[in-house]
């Protein structure tokens, strides 16, 4: 029970103690080369479906590349820490600082540091909010790290990469599905370091309804400008086709505008009812418009280009758009 408590008010734990089935849990580790010759995702996580069949995965996704692969493991394997984020997956192991492969193609470890955080009061443990004390939502969100600095290398197929002074980012999720329909995008390389972007759009199952949930973060000369569904945001814009992707969000005080370019996407595995049986397609190499408005001050906040712009458009997306 204490374990389970402490992991509640602190998201980027595993939240899964207990569960034995249709619940799956996983991390996104996001990380790219000084250069950005490189970019890479990193999914570590468990999915247990409905007859309580349990396996643990670490999915790799190669972003300039366009492939990915699915390393299934036993379940048996997967050892989650109480009470901190650290994570094996037999000789692999993850935590908020840190990664270490050992698969058949990838093979070395990763440091972090200068990590950026999501405020989690008790009121409002997470980027989650008030909704993190529901305990019917069909998907939980969590902020590990918003931007942070890398060290360390890799072996990739044999090739060595070094990614010194790289940028990375780290989220997670965990629940019995991916929402029906949703959009994502996360990118932390603008014209200066220091900037990052994370937003998404998704349906929301609510009792016997559903309602159109939005999360979005913009961390700016060490401010986090946040729009979310619970802040009163309203989401003005949400638009996507085979080409672009529109979200507009405005409060009181600020007002927030992205429009990314869609590039070619990737498949990746997704949890429906804790079976690993989705699909979902990911692109790292959009590119992102932000700007940025302070309504109050009537100035201009941030007007910047994002790269290596993660990406997700999924499911049944004309019921999300406004």
């Amino acid at each position: 029970m204490l374990k389970r408590l402490h992991a509640f008010f602190n998201p980027e734990q595993f939240q899964g103690w207990g569960k034995t089935k249709k619940y799956f849990e996983g991390w996104y580790f996001k990380v790219v080369t000084a250069d950005e010759s490189k970019a890479f995702a990193f999914i570590p996580g468990i999915a247990l479906d409905e007859a309580g069949n349990k396996q643990a995965f670490i999915q790799v996704l190669d972003g300039k590349k366009k492939t990915a692969v699915y390393h299934r493991f036993d379940f048996s394997s997967f050892k989650p820490t109480a009470k901190k984020f650290h994570v094996d997956i037999e000789s692999n192991s993850f935590s908020e600082n840190h990664i270490t492969l050992n698969l058949p193609d990838v093979k070395g470890e990763l440091k972090f540091s200068g990590n950026i955080g999501w405020p989690k009061p008790l009121y409002s443990p997470g980027i989650m909010g008030p909704y993190a004390f529901a305990p019917f939502m069909e998907c939980y969100h969590g902020m590990v790290s918003m931007d942070h600095s890398i060290s360390g290398e890799l072996v990739v197929q044999n090739e060595k990469i070094n990614f010194d002074s790289g940028r990375g980012y780290t989220e997670k999720d965990w629940g019995r599905s991916f929402p029906s329909a949703y959009f994502w995008l996360q990118t932390n390389h603008f014209s200066e370091p220091g900037i990052s972007l994370k937003a998404s759009v998704a349906k929301i199952p609510w009792i016997r309804n559903s309602f159109t949930g939005f999360i979005a973060g913009v961390w700016l000369k060490n401010k986090l400008y946040r729009f979310t569904t619970y802040n009163n945001t309203i989401l003005r814009k949400s638009f996507t086709d085979t080409e672009k992707l529109e979200i507009v969000l405005e409060n009181k005080n600020y007002l927030l505008e992205i429009f990314a370019c869609r590039d070619k996407a990737t498949a990746l595995a997704s949890p429906i009812l804790g079976l690993m049986d989705g699909r979902i397609e990911e692109s790292m190499t959009a590119r992102t418009e932000v700007r940025l408005f302070d309504k109050k001050k009537c100035t201009e906040l941030l007007n910047d280009i994002g790269r290596n712009t993660g990406l997700e458009v999924a499911g049944k997306i004309n019921e999300i758009m406004i």
